[in-house]
């Protein structure tokens, strides 16, 4: 796939081993908010954790804030606890709960625990010392609902000092927002001397450029207050729904900021997210998908933004295009994956392309790696090899293929997925056979049992894929998909909504360059 520059840069110097002398390698979380005992593995300086709400992302991100202790015992606002997080109530209580973990510092490795087998937490003091910021969903309320904000609106008369932005913040607020801002400062009121506001200077508003974080949009104020902080050097960061209130241009500069900021500082971030943008700017391996299934809770390590989106989403976003020559063809290789490697169905989208020439054409785009995603040809099997081109099972036209395999075989158990009669079945599908021109088959045989003819193929592929069709002669054609789907795609975009919903900007494929 092709990233952003700075994300390039960060991969470099993590291939090379060259930085994070501090770093949390896993979590071993059991007993807390259903999760039993599964490991999160962070395999890279950045990693983005996605999945459905109620999944347990937040309690990764809070598990892992509890695993360190400040650096300075003095420090009391960045030292949390995991009694913070999970604390006893009147419907709950995390009885023999227990947050594992290994960490690294510099080569020696360090494996511990914090744990609860009574009422209380055991294991703080022995938790290793690094600095934790935290940036949890507090930080999405607007600023006219937060405690104090109104009334300071209405009594501050005065400003009466300001935190300034320094150029380089000032730059990477302008840039992660998309335009240029003047200047930014967070300034304290006479109404209330704890109590801060953002103001703006905008260079792109011709009139009234100097406004405030009660007239600013939720991203600004996201971006502003976030850019407030500064995580220390070999510090973790923690950042729980990072992509809220951002477009998704804004969130794929952040995700670069970001990348910028951790391989200068050996930073280790982790973030929560729903977002296919924030995932499709990351490695492979930065990105883990957390799932409910009948056993329990999944951890999937390696998932591509198309799947973790047919996951959260009730429409198909599917990784791969597989082109077909028609309909028909579309439907008989459909039917194959099902019957023999069905979890790999709603990871392809099915494209005809028309006449066999093209499909020839398309095979060479295949074979020149021009396609912007993951891209397979099939031609029809009685077509001759063509280069980047498969071949559909059966040496012969599809409807040949079916029809006489299951003719071979009495038809099968067709007249059940039909509902009609072995006798009208066969008679039907013999009569059709008779035809010269086989792309008539199906609709001679529908006509005749009075169903349509996408649902009698439908049932014929099926009834040949599952039942006559054997594993061997299915395999190669498997074994492409299963192929494909394991290389790396030039972007990730999405084929079936048809917008570039995970595409990356153009920065991304511009100085190439580390």
């Amino acid at each position: 796939m092709s990233s952003s520059r700075e994300m390039r840069r960060l991969k470099a110097k993590w291939d090379q081993s060259t930085g994070w002398p501090k770093r949390l390698d896993y979590l071993e979380i059991d007993g807390i908010r259903g999760w039993d005992g599964q490991r999160i593995e962070f395999n890279f300086p950045i990693v983005a954790i996605v999945g459905e709400n109620g999944t347990g992302k937040s309690t990764i991100l809070q598990c892992a804030a509890a695993t360190y202790q400040p650096p300075d015992a003095k420090e009391k606002l960045n030292n949390w606890f995991a009694s913070d997080f999970f604390p006893k109530t009147i419907w709950e209580d995390s009885m023999r709960a227990s947050i594992r973990y290994a960490v690294r510092e510099g080569t020696k490795p360090n494996n511990g625990s914090i744990r609860k087998p009574g009422e209380r937490w055991r294991g703080n003091p022995e938790r290793p010392k690094r600095a934790v910021t935290y940036v949890d969903l507090r930080r999405l309320q607007p600023i006219v609902a937060r405690t104090g904000y109104s009334k300071l609106a209405k009594d501050a008369t005065e400003e009466l000092s300001a935190e300034r932005f320094d150029p380089k913040r000032l730059d990477r607020f302008s840039a992660i927002m998309g335009r240029k801002y003047q200047g930014a400062r967070m300034a304290l009121t006479d109404a209330d001397k704890n109590r801060d506001v953002p103001i703006f200077t905008d260079t792109a508003k011709k009139d009234d450029c100097t406004y405030s974080g009660y007239h600013a949009g939720a991203g600004q104020m996201t971006i502003a207050e976030f850019l407030r902080l500064d995580p220390p050097k070999n510090s973790i960061l923690l950042i729980d729904e990072i992509e809220t209130s951002l477009h998704p241009r804004a969130q794929r500069r952040l995700i670069r900021d970001l990348a910028e900021i951790c391989r200068e500082n050996d930073l280790q971030i982790i973030v929560t997210t729903h977002s296919p943008y924030i995932l499709a700017e990351l490695p492979i391996e930065a990105r883990i998908y957390l799932m409910r299934g009948q056993t329990g809770r999944h951890v999937m390590t390696g998932v591509s933004p198309e799947f973790a989106m047919t996951k959260m989403d009730e429409y198909p976003h599917p990784e791969c295009e597989i082109y077909v020559e028609d309909d028909r063809a579309s439907v008989m290789l459909r039917e194959i994956i099902v019957a023999h490697s069905k979890s790999l169905i709603d990871r392809c989208a099915m494209i005809p392309f028309g006449q066999a020439s093209v499909g020839r054409m398309l095979g060479q785009m295949v074979e020149q790696d021009r396609f912007p995603r993951r891209s397979a040809v099939f031609l029809d099997g009685d077509q001759a090899d063509a280069p980047g081109c498969h071949l559909l099972p059966g040496n012969d036209a599809p409807e040949r293929v079916v029809f006489e395999s299951l003719q071979t075989f009495n038809w099968g158990k067709l007249r059940e997925r039909v509902g009609r009669g072995y006798a009208d079945v066969a008679d039907a599908c013999n009569r059709a056979m008779a035809l010269s021109n086989h792309h008539e088959w199906v609709k001679s045989a529908a006509d005749t049992l009075l169903v349509p003819g996408d649902t009698l193929w439908q049932a014929m592929c099926a009834e040949w894929a599952a039942h006559i069709l054997q594993g061997d002669d299915a395999k190669p054609t498997i074994n492409a998909i299963s192929d494909l789907l394991l290389t790396d795609p030039v972007t990730a975009s999405s084929p079936t909504v048809r917008l570039p919903l995970f595409e990356q900007s153009l920065d991304a494929f511009q100085d190439q360059e580390i």
